[in-house]
């Protein structure tokens, strides 16, 4: 046989590079599209690819043979043809299986692979030079140069893919395209190496039922379109595939997101009642494990109050509240929310949302308590005692019984509250609560407190008159008892009024009212005691009323007026002193005596204004008598416990004595023991009075409850026996003792003594032995208006 040899057209050759280029390009696109697909979707890209990879390597394989001119006409055979598509089919499934696998450190897998890919491209290439119709011979060392090349180039190809695949920097489509170019060089690197190791012989071969070497050329054509059209239709189906699937795992991740950190408890169930997925925040309000809840019937977990599950498909609620019982026997309140799962217009399940409510409860609880509960005792304040009034009054006339009102007033409280301060004050309040609490603990009675010092209670005892009363007074009892404030023991006393349903009232405003009524009256005669409301009471409080608005405008309109009491030698011939004296000069009762609307000014505020204007008209009444050439002899002014407590008390004195102008040695403020029961602040009043130079006189000396060990911490200048030891001093030996007891201790510290209620001549002569003293009553002189001081008494007056 005659040997020929040909030459190869380059362009043809650059075409076949550009061909196994694309080819690989594609290769490493379509090895990330397979990686990330999944199920069906992956053995698509598989598909796809490795007919893409496989038809573009054969192609560039033909092409390659083609670029060779032969002398004579070449034909092919159609079977080996056919084959070397499969070889090449088969290698590229090879490579994008492995790739697919993603073990990047797997060298078994990996030169397994190598192996196998460069067997199938060989085979596909030594099968396309076998359809060729001459004969060829092979020289065999460069036959394994080229196997050896295609197994390198598989082993790169692989190595390449895999690489290409893991890498996510915004350059990796160049990256790709250069890996592209090397594994084109390595493929045709082995194609032509395999060219050079031919050597073709013409041969007698028909070539009829052969394929024409010009219709083989179409062929390669189509087969490279097809390839390019299998990879541009798979990257634009891998676009939409992929955008498509982006949507839905973005979506996916939303609602897992939502899902998954729902601070609220999410259990979705089926239409059947199945429990099928709960999230984490279920367990974390429950306190069982999630997993726990999984394929179990919603109403076995004790959330729903069904047990079937057709009640469950039934069940019609959709948001409600419920009570869970952990299994740390904690109970949580939950507000559960049945979210229907709605699919293709058909519900298929049910979202069950819950949300822990317990703190929310607790708060609404303690605000329900603060509502209707007093902050400082913790008992029933006045909008829950009206609640429960109401409901007592809606039981009695019901079953046609009765019940009680008991308003409760501390006498003295006020002036604990003065003395001592707001802090001891609630204190003090606190005590009493408890004292009575444990007193009616096992009782039918409600104690409230509606504000202040005021308490009330609901009695639901025997309601005959002497349980009554007995009730009362033990009430008056347990608060008489000393309460220990401060290091002291003080000593109260209290004022009950009673209001009986139905006789004094149909409901809760009538007998309030009524009962408040009986203890005002209480309180009006010396308090300390209990009075049961009548008819005749509502009249006095009818004209109590009136009496306040009438006060009211009485000052507005300057209707109070002073009357002077003078203070005499014991021998009654010089006046040693003045006493301002207030009176209401009421436009249609007349003189209206002080101890009528002081109680009435001291309840309702008005005793501070009241006792600022008599200072201020006292002060300029003794400074007028004085620059008028008389009376040079100091006046006195009774203090009230809002004025002595009020914040610098000492510079509003100061103020007063400035605009003015009396001398403060011509002043003397008249206290009583009860406004000192706070020595410390006392104290440091009192001496900041003194340093001013105005007197302290203590007046109703003896009647109080102070410890005498306040006369040597006190500035006092002047004692005043008080007129109860004074009006039956001839008959009473304890009287007798009392006042000669007060008057040697005023000596013995250098003070100066009062006695006042002087109305007869047998007082005034067991006084006479003492003649320091001044006295001043009415044996004397009673109170009179600022003439008749002016006429009857200042030539008497020590200058």
């Amino acid at each position: 046989m005659e040997h020929f040899h040909g030459s190869y057209s380059l362009s043809l050759v650059l075409l076949s590079f550009v061909i196994a280029t694309v080819a690989s390009y594609s290769a490493l696109d379509l090895a990330g599209r397979i990686r990330e697909g999944k199920g069906k979707l992956r053995l698509i890209w598989l598909v796809c690819g490795a007919l893409s990879m496989g038809i573009g390597i054969w192609s560039m394989h033909f092409v390659g043979m083609l670029a060779y001119s032969f002398p004579v006409p070449v034909y092919y055979h159609y079977e080996p043809v056919i084959l070397s598509v499969v070889f090449a089919i088969i290698a590229s499934a090879i490579a994008l299986s492995i790739v697919g696998l993603g073990r990047r450190n797997n060298s078994l897998v990996l030169f397994s692979g190598g192996l196998l890919m460069a067997a199938a491209i060989s085979g596909m290439h030594y099968v396309g030079m076998a359809a060729m119709s001459i004969e060829i011979t092979y020289d065999f060392g460069i036959v394994i140069l080229s196997v050896a090349i295609a197994a390198l180039a598989s082993f790169a190809a692989l190595w390449l893919l895999i690489q290409v695949r893991a890498t996510t920097s915004r350059f990796a489509i160049l990256y790709k395209l250069g890996c592209g170019v090397i594994m084109a060089i390595a493929i045709t690197g082995m194609h032509y190496t395999g060219m050079a190791a031919a050597s073709f012989q013409l041969t007698d071969e028909a070539s009829t039922g052969l394929i024409n070497p010009e219709r083989f050329a179409y062929w390669i054509g189509v087969g490279t379109l097809l390839s390019l059209a299998i990879t541009i239709l798979g990257v634009f189906l891998n676009k939409r595939f992929v955008d498509k699937n982006t949507d839905i795992e973005r979506h996916e991740r939303w609602y897992r997101s939502l899902y998954d950190h729902n601070m609220n408890g999410i259990i979705s169930v089926s239409h059947d009642g199945i429990i099928q997925q709960v999230n984490p925040a279920v367990e974390q309000i429950t306190g069982i494990d999630q997993h726990q809840f999984l394929q179990q019937p919603v109403w076995d977990i004790g959330l729903i109050h069904v047990t079937t599950e057709k009640e469950f498909q039934q069940f019609k609620r959709r948001k409600y509240e419920t009570t869970y019982l952990r299994p740390d026997q904690t109970k949580i309140y939950l507000t559960l929310m049945h979210v229907p799962v709605i699919i293709d217009r058909k519900v298929v399940g049910t979202h069950i949302m819950m949300r822990d409510i317990s703190a929310q409860k607790q708060t609404e609880k303690q605000i329900k308590h603060m509502a209707y509960h007093d902050e400082l005792t913790g008992l029933p304040n006045r909008r829950r005692f009206n609640e429960l009034i109401e409901d007592t009054v809606r039981q009695c006339e019901g079953s046609k019984q009765s019940f009680a009102v008991m308003a409760i007033d501390i006498d003295r409280f006020k002036m604990i509250n003065d003395s001592l301060g707001h802090m001891y004050g609630d204190l003090f309040l606190q005590k009493v609560s408890k004292r009575i609490n444990r007193y009616i603990q096992d009782k039918s009675v409600i104690l409230s407190r509606l504000g202040g010092d005021e308490f009330v209670l609901i009695y639901k005892g025997e309601m005959d008159e002497p349980s009554i009363n007995h009730f009362a007074i033990q009430i008056l009892n347990l608060i008489q008892k000393p309460f220990h404030l401060k290091e002291h023991d003080f000593y109260i006393s209290a004022s009950i009024g009673v209001a009986i349903f139905p006789e004094h009232g149909q409901n809760a405003e009538e007998l309030l009212r009524n009962a408040d009524t009986a203890m005002y009256e209480v309180k009006k005669n010396f308090k300390n005691g209990y009075q049961i409301y009548t008819n005749a009471l509502h009249v006095h409080l009818d004209e109590k009323l009136a009496l306040e608005s009438d006060l009211r405008k009485g000052l507005a309109n300057d209707e109070l007026v002073l009357y002077y009491q003078p203070k005499f030698s014991i021998t009654g011939e010089k006046v040693l002193g003045i006493e301002a004296l207030v009176r209401w000069q009421h436009p249609e009762k007349g003189l209206v005596p002080p101890g009528v609307f002081l109680p009435i000014a001291e309840e309702t505020g008005l005793i501070f204004d009241i006792g600022s204007w008599v200072l201020k008209q006292s002060c300029l009444q003794m400074k007028q008598w004085q620059d008028d050439g008389g009376l040079q002899i100091p006046i006195s002014v009774n203090l009230s416990s809002q004025q002595f407590h009020q914040m610098n008390f000492d510079q509003h004195i100061h103020a007063v004595l400035i605009e003015t102008g009396l001398e403060a040695k011509f002043l003397e403020l008249e206290i009583t023991e009860s406004m000192m029961m706070d020595a410390k602040t006392s104290t440091r009043t009192l001496q900041k009075l003194s340093d001013l130079g105005v007197k302290i006189s203590l007046d109703d000396f003896g009647t109080g409850y102070s410890s005498l060990s306040y006369l040597k911490q006190f500035p006092i200048n002047r004692l005043k026996i008080d007129r109860s030891f004074i009006s039956d001093i001839t008959n009473n030996d304890h009287d007798k003792a009392i006042v000669s007891t007060i008057i040697s201790m005023a000596q013995h510290l250098k003070m100066d003594v009062t006695a006042e209620g002087i109305e007869t001549k047998d007082q005034l002569d067991y006084l006479m032995q003492n003649e320091s003293m001044e006295i001043q009553g009415f044996y004397f002189s009673k109170p009179l208006p600022s003439k008749d001081i002016e006429s009857l008494y200042m030539k008497k007056a020590i200058v």
